[in-house]
């Protein structure tokens, strides 16, 4: 294990499909707003933090075998065998959030989330409930209010007039180093925007006064908010009221109970990389 803290690690990626590198590119694209930030390893001659290894491929766990024999250096499998190793397995599809979890878990961090289980326990996350009880005080009504504002980061807009959706949300973007802002109402995202530039706005349907797809509509017609991504959050999920959202000018759709996969992928996206 990694003997103190940094704030970049490296990881080496051995096996793998052209498909899964290019679903990997995006986790390290999005991680790279993370603390500490999980690159992949590129100097050649020198021994990265962590090895990410394809299990189904048993020339790659060869050759982890090979690099990696006093067991020194972490290593993540995915796949359905740990081949006789101590390392933490992780099933196939990769999820994003098992991965991040098992990277801080290798490097010895404690997870925000649940640990990391072996890949026969690794089931598909439970979705977030779309709704339910809240104890959290109301976000700030003012951009951002109670917000440290880093001015280097891109701006994010949650749009909802449910607490728990907006907690959800925080609990969620607050990882990734975004300078964030919430909204109860369509007027008051329209105010928002036209006081400062959002890389990407979470926007609700069904919410007291205008709707989303109205608000969807003011916001791609500002020119000023043309490069603005507008993603739908909503438990209207039919075909038609995909094809509004469509009409409105929405980039994305993402429903409710919102699933952290789909919401990752998301952000990584649509929100360039620092």
């Amino acid at each position: 294990m990694a003997a103190t803290q940094k704030d970049t690690y490296s990881v080496e990626l051995i096996g793998f499909s052209q498909t899964e590198l290019m679903a990997l590119a995006s986790v390290f694209d999005l991680s790279s707003r993370r603390i500490p930030k999980f690159v992949r390893h590129a100097r050649a001659g020198t021994p990265p933090d962590i090895f990410l290894v394809d299990a189904s491929d048993m020339d790659a766990v060869k050759l982890l075998r090979e690099r990696n024999a006093s067991e020194q250096i972490p290593a993540i499998l995915i796949g359905d065998s740990s081949h006789g190793t101590r390392w933490t397995v992780l099933a196939r599809p990769i999820r994003w959030m098992k991965l991040f979890q098992a990277f801080d878990v290798a490097i010895a961090l404690p997870s925000a989330e649940t640990q990391v289980k072996p890949a026969a326990a690794a089931a598909r996350p439970a979705p977030i409930p779309a709704s339910a009880s809240a104890s959290v005080q109301a976000s700030a009504a003012t951009p951002g209010a109670g917000t440290s504002a880093n001015p280097q980061a891109d701006w994010v807009l949650v749009v909802d007039d449910n607490l728990t959706v907006r907690e959800f949300m925080k609990s969620k973007l607050a990882a990734f180093n975004f300078n964030v802002d919430y909204a109860e109402s369509g007027e008051q995202a329209i105010g928002f925007t036209g006081q400062k530039h959002y890389a990407c706005i979470f926007l609700d349907v069904v919410m007291p006064g205008i709707d989303g797809y109205q608000v969807c509509k003011l916001i791609k017609s500002n020119r000023a908010a043309k490069k603005t991504a507008v993603v739908m959050l909503t438990s209207k999920d039919s075909p038609f009221d995909k094809i509004r959202g469509s009409m409105s000018g929405c980039d994305a759709y993402l429903t409710k109970p919102v699933d952290e996969e789909k919401l990752l992928e998301t952000i990584a996206r649509f929100v360039p990389t620092s």
